[in-house]
């Protein structure tokens, strides 16, 4: 056969992972040319691409970012984007197609399903949000980034009696916030689906700070919002799939605790730093294993499904149902073991 891989969205620690996995099996075992497409669904759209083979993969498996290149074009999006890709797969006579992303990605990847289009599915993204998955490759590696981050920061914020505000990814939902929080002891976790109060954060930090620790670490996802009517936020831009481009609440709950509590307050924004470099071993391995049950998908004819992790199996799942809802945070994680340090 002869088998496209793209990789869409955000990179990932662990997308060099997958397409390694995906290659080796496919030439070693079932003898397919590999065909990678460059930039996402760009590529498909342009018809640019590069070889992919065993050879070319060496020394790819902890290498973060994606060989292939990545974006977050939207075939939907663009004048007669579809049928550019259908003419593409079959310009270049691709029998079947994986794509490796997040939700706008495997969104898409699911309507060209439906449209008549063979492909399958790898979940992708740091955020941990995609439904019909226990768990998505990199979000190990983020959660490590940030637990990392916050044991640095307690030192310095220890030394000098301040408040540090952490910001890390998530737009809809806090697993990385959550995940990491608890891990580096946060004083205060702020998520998108609990809105928060402002008055409270700051009542809750200097109760804190009157039983004499003083110094604290919030941390906080870049998609928290306030409770209505409670604190202010600048509107931003729009991206290629129609999500509002996020980034600096915690410039503004640092300000705002500064000016409401009188301690000394700090920002840290971790940005990309959480999708760059080395995967963890957990990632690397969970990778392969998506690797190597893409393309035994493909070679059982499983178009239009998603490989995921349910409890320690490697199953399928249908990619409606993988881009149908966001997956949010446990709620009881959250209410009943991260709430318990919040004073």
């Amino acid at each position: 056969m002869k088998v496209g891989v793209l990789t869409g969205g955000g990179d990932c620690p662990g997308l060099n992972a997958v397409i390694r996995a995906v290659v080796r099996k496919a030439e070693k075992v079932h003898g397919d040319q590999l065909i990678g497409f460059r930039d996402g669904w760009k590529g498909v759209l342009e018809a640019s691409t590069m070889p992919l083979n065993v050879a070319a993969m060496r020394g790819t498996l902890p290498r973060g970012g994606t060989i292939l290149g990545t974006s977050r074009t939207n075939p939907y999006k663009v004048e007669g984007g579809p049928e550019r890709v259908k003419a593409t797969l079959r310009d270049l006579e691709i029998d079947a197609l994986i794509a490796i992303g997040g939700e706008d990605t495997l969104g898409v990847a699911n309507k060209l399903y439906e449209e008549g289009v063979n492909l399958v599915g790898v979940p992708k993204t740091i955020d941990n949000d995609l439904s019909a998955t226990d768990v998505t490759f990199g979000f190990d590696t983020a959660v490590q980034i940030a637990t990392d981050a916050i044991d640095r920061l307690h030192t310095t914020a220890e030394s000098h009696d301040r408040v540090i505000v952490c910001e890390v990814m998530g737009r809809h939902a806090g697993h990385i916030a959550l995940y990491s929080g608890i891990a580096g002891g946060a004083a205060m976790i702020l998520v998108p689906e609990e809105p928060f109060d402002i008055d409270d954060v700051c009542e809750r930090l200097k109760a804190r700070h009157s039983a004499g620790r003083f110094a604290s670490i919030v941390v906080v996802a870049e998609g928290a919002s306030p409770k209505e009517g409670t604190l202010a936020l600048a509107e931003k831009g729009l991206d290629a799939f129609g999500h509002v481009r996020l980034g600096g609440i915690g410039n503004v709950l640092a300000e705002e605790i500064e000016s409401r509590t009188g301690f000394e307050t700090r920002v840290t924004i971790l940005g990309h730093v959480q999708r760059g470099g080395t995967p963890t071993a957990y990632d690397r391995i969970l990778s392969t294993r998506f690797g190597i049950a893409a393309i035994d998908a493909v070679h059982d004819g499983a178009f239009g499904q998603m490989v995921a992790l349910r409890g320690v199996q490697v199953v399928r799942v249908p990619l409606a149902e993988a881009v149908g809802e966001l997956k949010t945070i446990d709620r009881d994680l959250y209410h009943h073991v991260a709430e318990v340090f919040f004073n």
